[in-house]
């Protein structure tokens, strides 16, 4: 919207946007399907796109499941939406669109060669009098992208989609690759950074890159960052006798060089050619502001709580994976409480206690993005499943123990013990506190959390003083929240 308050805008999207994973497991399929028709609605309504392309995230129920047309020069038509190559009008200049799947990048579909399409296309659109022509490529690799960039020719402007080698965030690359007289842009992972490509038509001819105010602000801040790891050696070499003078001289010359670049770009952030077209590239982080807008959170609550029911109803008639014979099944922590209250009590004081009503508080306890871990024993065999949880909701006894049935029946007299004294160091990381979903994530600080009188109070106290997780969270939440203001539940 503020890029249309300001003038002609064009929205392209290389694909790969509506399911999160491909093949669907069937339990997916009904969550899975209100979301793909929630982004659909949005693509074509809000954001009114242009030209989209088709990526592997788009096949996970079929062909009849892709929704809407695809740009793809080089994939006949199987049943799939396809969209032929074309021509739009953006302020007075003509724009062409058309799309290519590189071999192996799309599994599930026969692609013919992208290069001989994708040269025909630039044909056509040159011939339709395309002023501008953008390639929407898919590809595993950026390098197949660029190889497909470089073997078409004629391009100026291609946007990529890698499937699962997108870059996350603070990786994306804040500068356009160029390849010949094209300039290949790649956005992050899950629509979290937004590609914005401002471009001057004027007096034909290749485009320039001009840089542009934010760019600029981007690559400066990431020359101070080159400064203060330059400053660093630079303090130690002046401690150190040993340090070659060449050498020293040598960084404070690279020093004063980013100093200057990094200066240049604060004054002149935008560097337009004498002649000839020109264009900037600004690759925009979405706010996370906006998920703290009333209709957004309004929205996402409507739509949770929608696929949480089409979600339950069609996993009611699931039963939990049985188990094997002479293998335990899950009891639940009452059944830990019998003999061991002191750790339960402790247990029922710590956040993983309440892991399921934050899911409640948000309508999101049977959405199959978040349930996995709020919840005890899930999909496991005598544990939980979407429908048949009641007695294994939060964080329980059984997380990190395993499954204590055997452990119960046999009073804590069996040989070998039937249970984990406690869980693996890993399993936290790798099972729910990934860098995704729980960022500020550190092995001891959150022990520290979870450990103490009457449970693992040994543990407690060899892990020491030092940051626990809540202090974490909390300076982290406290960071965002003076980013996005009160109020926000999400």
């Amino acid at each position: 919207e503020q890029a249309r308050a300001q003038g002609p805008v064009l929205v392209v999207d290389a694909g790969s946007l509506l399911y999160s994973q491909s093949p669907l497991p069937a339990a997916l399929v009904p969550e899975e399907t209100l979301k793909a028709n929630l982004l659909a609605s949005i693509y074509q309504r809000d954001l009114k796109v242009d030209a989209l392309g088709l990526g592997p995230a788009d096949l996970a129920l079929g062909a009849s499941g892709v929704k809407l047309d695809r740009e793809v020069a080089n994939v006949t038509d199987q049943g799939l939406p396809i969209a032929p190559a074309h021509v739009t009008m953006a302020g007075g200049v003509k724009v062409g669109t058309f799309g290519v799947i590189a071999p192996g990048a799309v599994k599930g579909i026969d692609v013919a060669d992208p290069v001989a399409a994708g040269k025909r296309a630039v044909s056509e659109l040159r011939g339709q009098g395309a002023a501008v022509v953008i390639a929407l490529v898919q590809a595993s690799s950026k390098k197949d992208a660029v190889q497909l960039v470089r073997d078409i020719g004629g391009i100026d402007f291609a946007v990529a989609g890698l499937g699962q080698s997108a870059p996350e965030p603070d990786r994306v690359e804040i500068e356009p690759t160029q390849i010949g007289d094209a300039w290949l842009v790649i956005p992050a992972n899950r629509g979290q950074v937004v590609s914005r490509v401002d471009v001057y038509v004027r007096d034909g001819g290749p485009f320039a890159d001009a840089i542009g105010a934010g760019a600029a602000t981007a690559k400066a801040a990431e020359i101070d960052r080159e400064i203060a790891d330059l400053d660093a050696d630079l303090a130690r070499f002046a401690h150190d006798p040993t340090a070659d003078p060449k050498f020293v001289a040598q960084k404070q010359r690279e020093r004063a060089q980013l100093v200057a670049k990094r200066d240049r770009l604060r004054a002149r952030p935008l560097e337009p050619p004498a002649r000839g077209s020109f264009f900037t590239l600004d690759q925009l982080r979405i706010a996370k502001g906006l998920a703290c807008a009333v209709a957004v959170q309004d929205a996402v609550t409507q739509f949770d709580l929608a696929a949480g029911q089409a979600n339950v109803k069609a996993a009611d008639d699931t039963p939990v994976p049985p188990v094997d014979k002479g293998q335990a099944s899950y009891v639940g922590m009452d059944k830990c409480d019998d003999c061991h209250h002191d750790a339960v009590e402790f247990w029922t004081k710590t956040v993983h206690a309440q892991a399921w009503q934050t899911l409640v508080d948000r309508g999101q306890q049977f959405s199959y993005e978040c349930i996995n871990c709020h919840i005890t024993g899930w999909e496991q065999p005598g544990g939980t499943n979407l429908a048949h949880n009641e007695n294994l909701r939060n964080i329980q006894c059984e997380t990190c123990h395993g499954p204590a049935s055997i452990h119960v029946a046999k009073h804590g007299d069996e040989k070998p013990p039937a249970i984990r004294r406690g869980p693996a160091e890993e399993l936290c990381a790798t099972q729910c506190h990934t860098h995704e979903h729980s960022d500020t994530f550190q092995h001891d600080a959150y022990m520290r959390d979870i450990v103490g009188p009457g449970h693992g109070e040994a543990l407690r106290k060899k892990l020491g003083d030092g940051p626990t997780g809540h202090e974490l969270r909390k300076a982290a939440l406290d960071k965002a929240g003076r980013a996005l203001g009160a109020g926000c539940t999400r």
